[in-house]
């Protein structure tokens, strides 16, 4: 049979009871609060990368767009280049592309470069010097034409029939658009003086080769 428990036994026995009951709740108590202090600081990390996340793509964005804005200026600017050198352009290519380990403000460089680029010449009419050369672009086109109108008159009279008949008015035709001709060497002439092939320079390529076409048409006759 089981002994009775003396009332200084049962004492400490509720003593003892109390005491673990006081722990467990202790320790319940900082299990809770460490629970929620991780929980807390598992929320504000969790805010902090949502932030961070944020700010990067902003960033991300903007540099796109920084980069768009930067290829099409500098597309504009080797495009006005390219205007710029004429016939010489040719040799340029493609506009480079961004050069690596490059450091600084792109747009500041892109002002530089828009800077350098109003401070160059403008290209402007050819000088009158050059008229000669002019006129001979006019003369030789329109001789060039009248020989390929020659040409075409010739082979109409040779084969007869139909070519007979529509091989002089194209020999006409080609001979009339001599003049228009000489255009094509007056540029490459203003190409390479880095010059335009204004109004005055064509009239003295057209005036010329007119003279001679109509020359070369009256010597015909």
């Amino acid at each position: 049979m089981n002994e009775p428990v003396t009332s200084e036994s049962y004492a400490a026995h509720l003593r003892r009871l109390a005491e673990l009951t006081a722990q467990a709740a202790a320790q319940r108590a900082e299990a809770v609060g460490w629970h929620d202090r991780q929980c807390a600081a598992a929320e504000r990390a969790v805010r902090e990368a949502t932030e961070q996340v944020h700010q990067a793509e902003a960033e991300v964005a903007e540099a796109t767009e920084l980069v768009e804005r930067v290829d099409a200026e500098a597309a504009h600017l080797w495009q006005v280049l390219r205007g710029r050198l004429g016939a010489g352009a040719r040799r340029l290519g493609d506009p480079p592309g961004a050069a690596r380990n490059a450091s600084g403000d792109p747009t500041m460089l892109l002002d530089g470069a828009r800077e350098l680029l109003d401070r160059t010449r403008q290209p402007g009419d050819l000088p009158g010097s050059v008229n000669p050369l002019l006129a001979l672009c006019g003369v030789v086109g329109a001789v060039l034409a009248y020989a390929v109108g020659v040409g075409a008159r010739t082979l109409g009279e040779r084969y007869g029939g139909d070519l007979a008949v529509g091989m002089p008015v194209i020999a006409l035709v080609v001979s009339l658009l001599g003049p228009l001709i000489g255009l094509g060497p007056a540029k490459l002439l203003a190409d390479r003086r880095h010059a335009l092939l204004g109004p005055r320079p064509m009239t003295v390529v057209l005036v010329a080769g007119l003279l001679t076409t109509a020359l070369l048409l009256a010597l015909r006759l």
